[in-house]
């Protein structure tokens, strides 16, 4: 039951602060852009940050509210995705000297999050099979 409240939490909390980021980022978007240069637009630019804030705020929560197997298993996956993803954009950093096209630093966030999907992916079937011998 425990389990099922920590979750429950963690889903508001994060649903919650992303409504929050797609609220700001769109009025950031229609009325930060128009704003001619300067530390009005800049401000108006970041707002988005505060949902982001409160989303980083819902993870910490939920890493301090689960059980020490999950925190153990929620780091070895972030630790391989992290080191899958340090390896491919470290290949393609070098990879850019030899002509290739420059990405965005958004790509690697799209890396890492299908990194660490493709981590638990592979531990979940790795696990099962060692449940089913």
């Amino acid at each position: 039951m425990h389990e099922k409240r920590v979750a429950r939490a963690y889903r508001f909390e994060l649903w919650t602060a992303i409504a929050v980021y797609v609220v700001l980022l769109a009025g950031s978007i229609r009325y930060g852009r128009p704003l001619a240069d300067g530390p009005l637009r800049t401000i108006v630019l970041l707002l988005p940050m505060i949902g982001f804030g409160l989303m980083i705020r819902a993870i910490a929560r939920h890493v301090a509210r689960i059980d020490e197997y999950q925190r153990l298993r929620l780091l070895e996956g972030v630790a391989l995705a992290f080191a899958i993803t340090a390896a491919v954009t470290f290949s393609y950093g070098f990879l850019e000297t030899a002509g290739f096209p420059r990405l965005s630093m958004f790509s690697v966030w799209i890396l890492m999050g299908a990194s660490w999907g493709l981590v638990n992916i592979v531990r979940s079937l790795v696990a099962r099979r060692t449940v089913e011998a």
